[in-house]
């Protein structure tokens, strides 16, 4: 691992190592150590483990719960200033579970892009176990607890960490497909095959006033200047060679990280540069056609497709499934038949399906 990589994973997790020996072990799997000697990341991995379980449980606390005291019309004489929460422990315990399954810090470790500097041994390597859920996992954990013991368990830092490296918001949001870092992330691996540049610093709004920036750094609007002392975060993003840098700011990191992602898509909206309904879908198909509807509605085309069906026999008695498919604010419906439901609904969809993608080529992300 070059003092290259070392910078780049610190700069996307937000956390700069005091020794960085310990973040280069939080990638040692231990098949390269009982080849090679030293110590690996199974411990720092137990350790992260545990440490992302209470970091996710203090967050969803503070996002749902509250203490009575603080509502308005609290009576300190005669109400208890009890704690509450908008959902009950079987819905945390879904949500918690949710956040750090296996397959979710596996996603979000390819988010980051840190599994191409796992350090394992030649069996390892050989079988390719770096695509494993498993051990993309492991890694994520290890680089939790990594950053836990190098900050000496300081709570507020290790839970920035989280944050910014699990982004539950984002994960979390009714709608992901219009979140913010998901689409840039999305736009960057498509145009320049590499994960989005991050770079966090700890700056208020105001102390970067007198300091000359070439790009595109986030306003804040006048009449909520009362906010301004609050943004005590600034982050710093690079998505492709051809384009200026973006500044944004935030309470925390992560809030900062949602900010610049927000701007940079206004300019690449401003500017033309982001993707047609048609690229989209590479390979429209019958097949696919209801799910490729679907994410389209996902991403903010349109909204998601109904349908209508009907069921009639014909001459000799075989069935005749008619569907229709119905896109509000549509000018146009579509339908097929078929002998089975499921069929007759694909062919609906796909007539729809090449209908959008022809008549609304040139329409952008909403």
């Amino acid at each position: 691992m070059t003092a290259n990589d070392m910078q780049f994973i610190q700069d996307q997790i937000g956390y700069r190592f005091k020794n960085p020996d310990l973040l280069r072990q939080a990638f040692v799997r231990r098949s390269y150590s009982e080849e090679n000697g030293g110590e690996n990341n199974e411990v720092l991995e137990f350790i992260g483990d545990k440490v992302l379980d209470f970091v996710i449980v203090k967050l969803l606390a503070e996002i749902h719960g509250r203490y009575a005291g603080d509502q308005e019309g609290f009576d300190s004489d005669r109400d208890y200033d009890e704690f509450t929460c908008e959902y009950r422990e079987g819905k945390l315990t879904e949500i918690k579970k949710s956040l750090v399954e296996k397959k979710m810090l596996a996603h979000r470790l390819d988010v980051l892009g840190f599994a191409d500097f796992l350090i394992m041994g030649k069996g390892d390597a050989k079988n390719n176990v770096a695509e494993q859920d498993s051990v993309r996992e492991d890694l994520f954990e290890a680089i939790v607890g990594a950053a836990a013991l190098d900050c000496d368990w300081d709570l507020d830092e290790i839970q920035d960490i989280v944050e910014v490296m699990l982004d539950p918001e984002g994960e979390l949001s009714e709608d992901p497909e219009k979140n913010p870092v998901r689409i840039i992330q999305e736009w960057t691996l498509k145009h320049s095959g590499s994960v989005p540049m991050y770079h966090f610093e700890k700056a208020s709004y105001q102390s970067t006033w007198y300091y000359p920036f070439r790009g595109v750094s986030q306003s804040v609007d006048p009449m909520s200047r009362g906010d301004i002392g609050k943004l005590q975060f600034c982050c710093l993003l690079k998505i492709d060679d051809s384009l200026p840098v973006f500044r944004g700011y935030g309470k925390s990191k992560n809030e900062a990280r949602r900010s610049v992602c927000k701007l940079a898509y206004d300019y690449l909206a401003d500017k033309g540069l982001l993707s047609s309904i048609r690229d989209e879908i590479p390979d429209p198909n019958r097949a696919a056609a209801i799910n490729q509807l679907e994410t389209l509605a996902r991403r903010g085309y349109f909204s998601v497709p109904k349908y209508k069906f009907s069921l009639r026999y014909d001459t000799v008695g075989n069935t005749v499934w008619s569907a229709e498919c119905i896109i509000d604010g549509c000018a146009k419906r579509f339908g097929g038949k078929a002998s089975s439901k499921k069929e007759a609904k694909k062919s609906a969809a796909y007539a729809m399906l090449k209908y959008v993608l022809a008549s609304r080529g040139s329409i952008k992300r909403r």
